[in-house]
């Protein structure tokens, strides 16, 4: 089984590109009704990325990024490099994401997928605002043409 997970807010204009490409993909499994696929959107829960993942084969994760380059690059990466270990805190919205990739593989070993690529999307703004710039909404575009593909390959292996 492949879990795909899109993050973010959309109350932070293109924070919430994970959530767009998550809601796209949900329309399209209605229609194409993928078997051995789910989907999720997470929003800001880093933590239901860790019980969401847990025994899948694959795990595919959708975020923002934010290193200053050009709005609408995508990165694509391998989970193991975007591993975090979560600082110790009372607050679970501390523990985001990269922190549940590591948490989950220490938690639920081999029930946790091996198998988990980030594609992260850098944005334009993440001011109070709701909608997608131009240029990260077509990045989102092509992450779900890059996953589709990926969603093929899954369903044709035998």
């Amino acid at each position: 089984m492949i879990a795909i997970i899109g993050c973010g807010n959309t109350n932070r204009e293109d924070d919430g590109v994970g959530v767009y490409v998550a809601q796209r993909l949900l329309e399209l499994q209605v229609e194409r009704a993928w078997n051995g696929v789910t989907v999720y959107d997470a929003g800001t829960s880093g933590m239901d990325i860790m019980f969401k993942a847990r025994g899948c084969e694959s795990l595919i994760v959708i975020d923002a990024n934010q290193s200053g380059s050009e709005p609408g690059n995508i990165y694509e990466v391998p989970g193991s490099e975007l591993e975090n270990v979560p600082e110790p805190s009372y607050n679970l919205h501390d523990f985001r994401w990269d922190h549940a990739l590591y948490a989950g593989k220490k938690i639920y070993k081999e029930e946790f997928p091996e198998d988990v690529i980030a594609y992260l999307i850098e944005v334009k703004s993440t001011s109070m605002g709701i909608g997608l710039s131009p240029e990260v909404q077509k990045s989102g575009d092509r992450v779900i043409e890059k996953i589709i593909e990926r969603i093929q390959a899954y369903l044709d292996t035998p």
